[in-house]
């Protein structure tokens, strides 16, 4: 028999809400829309799985303030890594987390937007944005040459690196695009990188967060399925 699922957490938010309300969803994709963060999983490759995920940890809990430095700081540590590892991570490893597919597929039907926010990278978010039917996609390039990882990335149009400033500007635009306003934005995520965004948005949730993450969000998922949310629509 399965345990009964924690109650929601809400914070200045009284259901039930209406979808109707909101026209975006900006989501985070590691360990939010997919069940692993991809960099650890490719550092395993390279035998400093256990180095790189230190980081991670920190940077989601927001113990190293700059992101942008703890990301510079991770990549340098896959240099001379095969392009192998990033199929078989995605191919053995990567998966959808509970709810995701759910969500995401409600959210369209009511005429939202998605966006895929994330500070990982450009060859996972391909897939997850292609699965989910992501309208519009920001991530990191990285820089490969000769089949093997530089410890580097490719510069794209709007920048190098997918901070959480660099989330928030995204979730903005796009919301622009549309002709949305920040109150009709959902930003959904669990690291300390999805702050920006999050204190942006109309609606932010937090799903099997970092405690600092919990704390500012307005809804708290802290056990079960993304789809969840939705119990928060009448």
């Amino acid at each position: 028999m399965s345990s009964p699922q924690s109650p929601l957490v809400l914070q200045g938010v009284t259901p039930p809400l209406r979808l109707s309300d909101f026209r975006l969803a900006a989501f985070d994709m590691d360990s939010t829309l997919i069940n692993i963060e991809c960099i650890d999983e490719i550092a395993d490759a390279a035998g400093r799985k256990a180095e790189v995920a230190a980081i991670t940890e920190a940077a989601m809990r927001g113990e190293i303030t700059d992101f942008k430095d703890s990301l510079r700081r991770r990549l340098a540590l896959l240099r001379g890594v095969p392009a192998s590892a990033l199929a078989q991570v995605l191919n053995e490893r990567l998966r959808f987390n509970p709810g995701a597919r759910e969500l995401c597929a409600a959210l369209k039907a009511a005429g939202l937007k998605l966006v895929l926010v994330s500070g990982g990278f450009t060859y996972f978010t391909r897939h997850v944005a292609a699965e989910l039917g992501m309208d519009f996609v920001r991530s990191n390039e990285l820089e490969l040459v000769d089949d093997q990882l530089t410890g580097q990335l490719v510069m794209q149009s709007w920048g190098d690196i997918c901070d959480g400033e660099e989330k928030r500007r995204m979730m903005l635009s796009c919301a622009e695009q549309i002709g949305a306003t920040a109150p009709q934005c959902i930003a959904i995520g669990d690291g300390a990188n999805d702050l920006p965004m999050m204190g942006a948005a109309g609606l932010s949730v937090a799903y099997h967060a970092k405690p600092a993450v919990r704390e500012k969000a307005m809804v708290s998922i802290p056990d079960g399925g993304l789809d969840r949310l939705l119990a928060l629509f009448g």
